[in-house]
């Protein structure tokens, strides 16, 4: 049963594939055009430094359909049960993620998603991480970490241009935020 007047899950789920990314927030499509190309880079290179050092057991993966309990979403970056994800699955259960990541779209409304309706999601229904990347402003790119504590999120960690970010949830693995936007890491 939903919370929510308008579409559900099951309508989500049933949509054709036409190259757009279709999410499912308190019960109404979003539609997005494809991202910037720095964010498309920014989304690969967190990939690549996440699947370097994710154990065996976990893969990472862009822009997987994610089931939050009566909303549907699309995260940037997913880190799962590798065996779920090479099952072919169309939409994850979030038991089965360890930590979702977006990286910041400029808009207000975009904004809006990645600061507050994404995260809701995320933390109801129960994704452990959810990192955030923040391509613009002092320090970018900058990098939240934060850690589901009784059912919210609480930020861990976090990390600025030309500093270290250490995660140690799912796993151990330490970049400078630089990296995601092809800079050059800064001399200490």
């Amino acid at each position: 049963m939903s919370d929510h007047d308008g579409f559900t899950v099951e309508d989500w789920l049933a949509l054709p594939e036409r190259g757009q990314r279709v999410e499912l927030i308190d019960g109404s499509f979003v539609v997005s055009p494809q991202a910037a190309t720095n964010h498309q880079l920014c989304t690969g290179r967190l990939r690549t430094l996440l699947a370097v050092s994710a154990p065996e057991d976990l893969e990472v993966v862009e822009a997987a359909n994610l089931i939050c309990a009566d909303e549907g979403a699309i995260p940037d970056l997913v880190v799962a049960d590798a065996d779920v994800m090479v099952a072919a699955t169309v939409a994850l259960e979030p038991h089965h993620v360890r930590l979702v990541a977006e990286v910041v779209s400029p808009g207000n409304k975009n904004r809006k998603r990645d600061y507050q309706d994404k995260p809701r999601m995320y933390a109801a229904a129960g994704i452990p991480v959810f990192l955030r990347v923040e391509l613009t402003g002092p320090g970018a790119p900058r990098v939240q970490v934060f850690e589901l504590r009784d059912g919210d999120y609480a930020l861990a960690t976090e990390a600025a241009a030309g500093q270290a970010l250490q995660l140690t949830e799912p796993f151990k693995v330490s970049f400078d935020p630089a990296e995601l936007a092809g800079l050059r890491r800064r001399e200490a």
